[in-house]
Parts: C-alpha cells; sequence; structure tokens
C-alpha cells in the first residue's frame, strides 16, 4: 500500500498535475464560502471541462473541489452563521458565538486546524483500510442502516444546549418536513400542498432559512448599528496550550466518527459531523458549554466532515457505488472517460486511483498553507457595518437557494423557514436537530421499509443480525443514560441544602 501510495504522489508532483490540484481546491474553497451554492453545483457546471482533460486530472480537480468545498464551508458558518455547505451547519453551533466574542480568529483557525488533522486522518486510513473497510461496509444492510439513523436520531436529541424534550420535539419537526413529497417506495406524493414541493423541500432552503435568515432578521430586530470592534493580531489567532491540549481528543475523536460514516455509502460528511458534534457533548466533562462558543465543539465536526470527505472515496472508488450526488457525479465523470469504477478499478488504473487518494494528502497541505493567511483578511469581513452587510447576504442567499434547483418556491421557502427560526432562538428550540431529522428520517423509512419487504415483516431481524444487534444495543443504552442523567439532574435540583 505504501509503494503504490508513493506511485501517487509521483503522479501528483508533476507540475501540471499540481496545478490542477490548487485549482481544484482553491475553487472548492471559494464555492463552500457562498452559502448554498455546494459543491455538486461547481462540479455540475466544471464536468464539461473535464472532457479535455485526462481521467486521472478530471478526477483529482472535482476531488479538490469537494473536499475544498468542506474547508471553505466554514468561513461563512464562523463569521456570519450562514453554512455554506449542510456539513458546515453544525459549525454555526460553537463558531458564530465565538466570532461575536471577538474570537473569529481563532475559531477560523482552529476550523482550518482541525480539518487539516481531519482529512489527514482520512487518507491515511484510506491508504491503509479501503479494503478491509470496503469488506465491512458490504456487511451493511437495510437493518444496519436502519438502525444506524435510529442512534443518530437518539443522538440528535443530545445536540441541544436546553431540554432534551425540546431537542427531541425538534427532531421529529425535522423527520415531518422530510416526509414532504413523492414516497419512495410508492410513488404516491405526500405532504404536498403545491406541485412544486412534488420533489419535497430543498435541504439547502431549510437550512440557509433556519440558520442564515434568521440571524439577519434577529440582528435587524436588536438593531446593532455596526460589527464588533475587532482584534486581528496573530498572537490572538493561535490557541494556547491549554486550548490546544483540550483540542486533541476531539479532533482524533471526531476524524474517527468521519472516516467511518464516510466509508458507508449514503451517509456522508453531513451525517458525519452531526454525529460527531453530539458525542463530543456526551463525552464532555462541561456539556454545559456547547452551544456558547465552546472550541472542543468547534474541533470535532469540523475535522469530521473533512476525513468524511477523504473517506467517502472509498465506497466510489473500491464498489463503484455513490455515497451522495457529489460521488454519483464524479463516478459519471469516470464513465465519461471511459472508466467503470469497482473493485477492478485499483488494478487497472493504479495512476489514477492512488495519483487521487494522493491528491487529497497535498489538497490539504495547500488549503492549510492558503487558509491560515487569510484569516485576518476573512475576519475584517466583520467590520463591515451590519445594515450594509444584510442586503447582500440576502442575495447570496437567494442566489444560492435557486441555483440549487432553479425554483422560486424554494426562495419563499427560506424566507418562510427564516421566520420560524427567529420563533424557534426565541422561545429557546434549538434549530440544528431539525437538520438531523431531515436528513436521517427519509433514510430511515427507505431502510426500515426495504428490510421489512426483504424480510417479510420479521422484527427480530434487527437482533440476530450481529452489526444490528450491536446498534440496537448502543441506542437502548443511550436512551437508558440519557433518562439516568435527567433523573439524577432532577435529584440534584431538588436536594435541600445541608
Amino acid at each position: 500500500m505504501i509503494d503504490q501510495f508513493l506511485l501517487g504522489l509521483s503522479v501528483v508532483m508533476q507540475p501540471q498535475i499540481l496545478m490542477y490540484a490548487f485549482i481544484g481546491v482553491f475553487i472548492g474553497q471559494l464555492i463552500g464560502v457562498l452559502p448554498g451554492i455546494g459543491a455538486i453545483t461547481a462540479i455540475s457546471l466544471l464536468l464539461p471541462v473535464t472532457f479535455y482533460l485526462d481521467a486521472t486530472t478530471s478526477m483529482i480537480i472535482l476531488a479538490g473541489i469537494y473536499y475544498g468545498s468542506q474547508y471553505g464551508g466554514s468561513i461563512a458558518s464562523i463569521l456570519l452563521n450562514l453554512p455554506g455547505t449542510p456539513s458546515s451547519v453544525v459549525t454555526c453551533l460553537e463558531g458564530y458565538p465565538l466570532s461575536q466574542d471577538n474570537r473569529a480568529g481563532l475559531a477560523l483557525f482552529v476550523a482550518a486546524f482541525s480539518s487539516f488533522v481531519g482529512g489527514m486522518i482520512g487518507v491515511a486510513i484510506l491508504v491503509l483500510a479501503a479494503i478491509p473497510m470496503t469488506l465491512i461496509a458490504l456487511r451493511f444492510g437495510a437493518p444496519e442502516y436502519a438502525m444506524l439513523v435510529i442512534l443518530g436520531l437518539l443522538a440528535a436529541s443530545l445536540i441541544g444546549t436546553g431540554s432534551q424534550l425540546r431537542s427531541f420535539a425538534m427532531v421529529v419537526l425535522g423527520i415531518a418536513l422530510g416526509l414532504v413529497g413523492a414516497d419512495q417506495t410508492t410513488g404516491y406524493y405526500r405532504f404536498v400542498a403545491m406541485p412544486e414541493l412534488a420533489d419535497g423541500i430543498s435541504l439547502v432552503s431549510l437550512a440557509m432559512g433556519l440558520f442564515g435568515v434568521s440571524e439577519i432578521i434577529r440582528n435587524a430586530a436588536n438593531k446593532r448599528p455596526s460589527g464588533p470592534a475587532l482584534s486581528i493580531r496573530m498572537r490572538d489567532v493561535i490557541p494556547t496550550r491549554k486550548q490546544a491540549r483540550s483540542l486533541v481528543f476531539p479532533i482524533l475523536r471526531g476524524s474517527g466518527f468521519g472516516s467511518f460514516f464516510g466509508a458507508l455509502p449514503g451517509t456522508g460528511a453531513a451525517i458525519a459531523s452531526f454525529m460527531a458534534y453530539a458525542m463530543e457533548k456526551r463525552f464532555s466533562r462541561t456539556p454545559e458549554k456547547f452551544g456558547t462558543g465552546h472550541l472542543p465543539g468547534l474541533a470535532a465536526p469540523e475535522s469530521a466532515n473533512n476525513a468524511a470527505a477523504q473517506t467517502g472515496f472509498i465506497p466510489t472508488l473500491t464498489l463503484g457505488i455513490p455515497g451522495d450526488a457529489v460521488m454519483a457525479l464524479i463516478i459519471g465523470a469516470l464513465i465519461l472517460n471511459g472508466i467503470i469504477p469497482g473493485p477492478r478499478l485499483m488494478v487497472d488504473q493504479p495512476e489514477l486511483f492512488w495519483g487521487v487518494i494522493a491528491s487529497f494528502f497535498v489538497g490539504n497541505i495547500i488549503l492549510l498553507l492558503i487558509n491560515v493567511p487569510l484569516i485576518r483578511l476573512w475576519v475584517l469581513l466583520l467590520r463591515i457595518p451590519y445594515q450594509k452587510l444584510y442586503p447582500v447576504i440576502i442575495v447570496m442567499i437567494c442566489v444560492g437557494v435557486y441555483s440549487h434547483r432553479t425554483s422560486v418556491t424554494d426562495v419563499v421557502l427560506t424566507l418562510a423557514f427564516g421566520v420560524l427560526g427567529y420563533l424557534m432562538k426565541n422561545y429557546r428550540f434549538e434549530p440544528a436537530p431539525v437538520l438531523l431529522g431531515f436528513v436521517l428520517g427519509p433514510l430511515l423509512e427507505d431502510n426500515f421499509r426495504r428490510a421489512m419487504l426483504i424480510y417479510r415483516g420479521d422484527f427480530t431481524i434487527f437482533l440476530t443480525r450481529p452489526i444490528s444487534a450491536i446498534l440496537v444495543t448502543c441506542s437502548v443504552a443511550l436512551v437508558v443514560f440519557a433518562i439516568w442523567s435527567s433523573i439524577s439532574a432532577r435529584r440534584k435540583t431538588v436536594r435541600p441544602p445541608s
């Protein structure tokens, strides 16, 4: 494996290939900064360009756009509370409070470094464990995916900084919104009030509304005159030794979650970042700090989404199974170049396979080198008066949402979700669990119904298959632990002082 990786490095280090790798990650970062555009739009627009390039170069530039957008998505999330990509939604929870507390530079540095480490760990796992992880992924059937989603939904109830019951209610709301549109099994329309909703509610509309538009409404209601006075000295950007020590295990845990979920078809970076944040809060000794600008809560999902972006190529390249829409486009680019992805790709096209993997290693280094010097420039954006930022941000949101599906209805829904998000925050309901319920709800329904069809309604299948049984056990343990924690906390509050 090491020899093959060195072969890939020899391919990438060619000046022309290196230039295309830089172009890919740079475009990806710019696309990530623009809210609502996303990697899928950029790759779709650049797909015709790959017709004039060889297969290896095409894959390197498209892959660079994909994981470069993961870096860029955190910038708008931290500075403006606008998730540039779905996987950077969680970054808003800790990154934006840090920028409001005059620590935007520190937040951007931690996000960039966590993304770099997560990406490098993802590359290492991709090199050393591509084949074993492929075999594990092949063991995941409909029962395993259903139980994995249930575990994720239960963990989402722990995301909120307030009541777990409120968080659970928001998860249910997200699931309900995810059911709008055509039934995946029968094709019948559900909760479709107008023809434009036949394809369901757009995730981009929901995310931009709940996080972006709602924040603009909140700031306008508070009549904030201008951006805060900011310190952008480089020494304020670098974490202290104590802060750096507190980030080691969150980054490692986030990278582990991201590497695992990235290798599973149908999950991806967004789910990995939500799960990493929820589990980090559960592992933390100070969970009450989450949601107030807690650095470990920023580092864990950032490392997770970049690790998932790397390992997401495992099922794509080794099995020919796309994990999400972006991976489906990349498979399409391969097929257009006359190459069929699958188990034989590693043997028949070693330079392409290992060249793409080596480009991840080089691309992550390039992204870190161009991100750190630009931190002071990004922070200067916050000095612009809020009144001048509002129209620009609204236009960016509307353009991003409209370009996703070219639908005016999506733009209207974004504004409606903005009002809903504003009301939710006023009444202390967290919007983040809504997003996870929206993403995971249809996945749970699809896999649960498929499991029931395959095994003829036998519910014991969830307990007789080993991986599914382990996930059931983890879900039950999580519920029991949450109930026990709630009872213990209530006893402490009613216990009379001695």
